[in-house]
C-alpha cells in the first residue's frame, strides 16, 4: 500500500532565557517595546507535521511518500529523512524562500514569546499530485494534513476528482479555518483525524453533528490523550484503544503526529483497525518519552516487547512479521 503524506515542513529554533520576560517590561511603554534578550540555550529540532508522520512511518518501514514544500536549506533535513526511510523526491524546493520555521524563546516562568514564519510552505499549493501519483506508480491513500491552507483544498479536490481516498488531518490549521472549508475538506475522507477538543470544533464550525460527520466520512479517529483512541464507523461499534504505560513524560510535543504514522503503517499492512490505533498509540509512547518529534529511536525487540506487554502476545504476533 503506498501512502502520501501531505503538510507542512519545518524546523524549531527553540532558545532559553534564564530571565523573566515580566522583569523587561514597562508598564507606561508597552506602546514602543524594544527588547532583545540574551539566551543561554538553542536547540534546533526537526518538524513540521508532515515531515513528523512520515519520520514515524519510515521508521516503521512502510516507505511513505513526503509531498510538502521546502527551501534550498532543506539539503541536511532531506538526508536526515532518506537515512530514515522517507521518500522525499516529491518535495518541491522553492527557489527564493526559506524552509518553514518556528522560532520561539521561553523564560524561567515558561512564558514564549514566538513567531512562525511560513516561507516555502506557501508553495505546497503548486504541487500536483497526479505528478507524484505517476512517479510512485500510483497512490492508494493521501493524508492530507496541516499545510498551507490553498494546498489543503487543491489536494483533496484532486484526491476527489481522480478517485484517490484520502485522509482529512486539520490540526493546527483548524483554528483559522470557517466552517464551510472544514466541511469541503472532509466530504468524502475515507478517514477523519482529530483529537477530542478539534471534534468538538469541526461540529460547532460545520454546524452538523457527531453523527451526521459520521455519514459523510469513512472513519473517525479520534485521540482522547492519557485515555487512548476512538475509531467510529457510521452504524458500527467503536474500537477504543488504550496507551501502553509511558516510562516518563518528558516532551507531548509530535504524539499526535507519531499516533498518525502508526495507525497509517498498520493501514499499510492490511492489520485490523483496532491493531492500527494500538501501533500508533505504542509510536506515540515512545515520542511522549523523549524531548523532540523525531528525536526517538525504534528498535525492533523494544518495540515488540512493550507491545506485547500493552496488548498482548497474540496482538504482538499479527504486528511482529510485518514489522522490519
Amino acid at each position: 500500500m503506498r501512502i502520501a503524506v501531505t503538510g507542512s515542513i519545518a524546523t524549531d529554533h527553540l532558545m532559553t532565557f534564564p530571565g523573566r520576560f515580566a522583569d523587561q517590561l514597562v508598564a507606561d511603554q508597552l506602546h514602543t517595546v524594544s527588547l532583545s534578550f540574551l539566551v543561554d540555550q538553542l536547540d534546533v529540532r526537526r518538524g513540521g507535521v508532515g515531515a513528523n508522520i512520515a519520520f514515524g512511518m519510515g521508521q516503521l518501514g512502510t516507505a511513505p511518500v513526503l509531498v510538502g514544500a521546502a527551501g534550498s536549506d532543506f539539503d541536511e533535513y532531506r538526508a536526515w529523512l532518506d537515512r530514515h526511510g522517507v521518500d522525499t523526491a516529491s518535495v518541491r524546493i522553492s527557489e527564493t524562500l526559506h524552509t518553514a520555521r518556528f522560532v520561539c524563546t521561553t523564560d524561567a516562568d515558561h512564558n514564549q514569546i514566538g513567531s512562525f514564519y511560513t516561507g516555502a510552505m506557501s508553495e505546497a499549493r503548486l504541487i500536483e499530485l497526479k505528478t507524484v501519483a505517476d512517479r510512485v506508480g500510483g497512490l492508494d491513500l493521501v493524508l492530507i494534513g496541516a499545510d498551507d491552507p490553498e494546498a489543503m483544498l487543491r489536494h483533496t479536490e484532486e484526491c476527489r476528482t481522480r478517485g484517490i481516498p484520502f485522509a482529512a488531518d486539520f490540526s493546527q490549521q483548524i483554528a483559522r479555518m470557517n466552517g464551510e472549508e472544514i466541511r469541503i475538506l472532509l466530504e468524502g475522507a475515507t478517514y477523519l483525524f482529530s483529537n477530542e477538543y478539534e471534534k468538538g470544533l469541526i461540529e460547532s464550525k460545520t454546524g452538523w453533528s457527531d453523527e451526521e460527520i459520521l455519514a459523510r466520512v469513512g472513519h473517525r479517529v479520534t485521540t482522547l490523550g492519557s485515555r487512548g483512541v476512538r475509531v467510529e464507523r457510521h452504524g458500527e461499534t467503536p474500537v477504543e484503544v488504550g496507551v501502553p504505560q509511558e516510562a516518563r513524560k518528558a516532551d507531548p510535543t509530535g504524539v499526535g503526529d507519531a499516533f498518525r504514522a502508526g495507525f497509517l503503517s498498520g493501514l499499510a499492512w492490511g492489520v485490523s483497525l483496532e491493531r492500527a490505533a494500538q501501533i500508533g498509540c505504542m509510536l506515540a509512547t515512545l515520542v511522549i518519552e523523549t524531548v523532540g518529534t523525531q528525536e526517538y529511536q525504534l528498535h525492533r525487540a523494544h518495540f515488540m516487547e512493550r507491545f506485547a506487554e500493552a496488548y498482548g502476545e497474540e496482538a504482538a504476533s499479527e504486528v511482529r512479521k510485518n514489522l522490519g
